[in-house]
C-alpha cells in the first residue's frame, strides 16, 4: 500500500517540477513568424533575428535555473511576436554607430596581459 502512494507522490512532485520550468516552446515563436506576413518581409529580418535571440536568451536563463526571468522573457517574446507592426516600429533604430558598438561588443575578447589563464 505504501509503495503505490510513494510512487504517486514522486510522480506528482516531478509533474509539478516540470510545470515550474519555463515554457520556451510554448511561445511558438517560429509559428508566429510563419503566420505574420510582416515578419516574413526581407526588410524585417533584423526584427526576426532579435526575436530569436530573445528566445535563445530565455533558453539560457532556463538552463541556469532562472525560471522567473525566463518566463518574463518568454512573455516579452510572445508580446513582440503578437504585434509585429508595433515591434518593427519600436525596433526601427538605424543608428549605425550604435550598431557598430553592438557588433564590437559581441566579439570575443582576448585576455589582457595581466589576465593570464590559470590551468585547472
Amino acid at each position: 500500500m505504501r509503495t503505490p502512494l510513494a510512487t504517486a507522490l514522486v510522480l506528482l512532485a516531478s509533474a509539478a517540477a516540470a510545470q515550474a520550468a519555463c515554457d520556451v516552446k510554448g511561445a511558438k515563436l517560429e509559428e508566429a513568424i510563419a503566420a505574420k506576413s510582416e515578419l516574413r518581409e526581407t526588410a524585417n529580418k533584423q526584427t526576426v533575428r532579435d526575436l530569436r535571440t530573445l528566445r535563445d536568451a530565455a533558453i539560457v536563463l532556463e538552463t541556469y535555473k532562472y525560471a522567473t526571468e525566463c518566463e518574463r522573457l518568454v512573455e516579452i517574446v510572445r508580446a513582440l511576436a503578437a504585434n509585429p507592426e508595433k515591434t518593427i516600429e519600436r525596433g526601427g533604430d538605424t543608428d549605425e554607430d550604435k550598431a557598430e558598438d553592438l557588433m564590437e561588443a559581441r566579439e570575443p575578447k582576448a585576455p589582457t596581459a595581466g589576465e593570464t589563464l590559470k590551468p585547472k
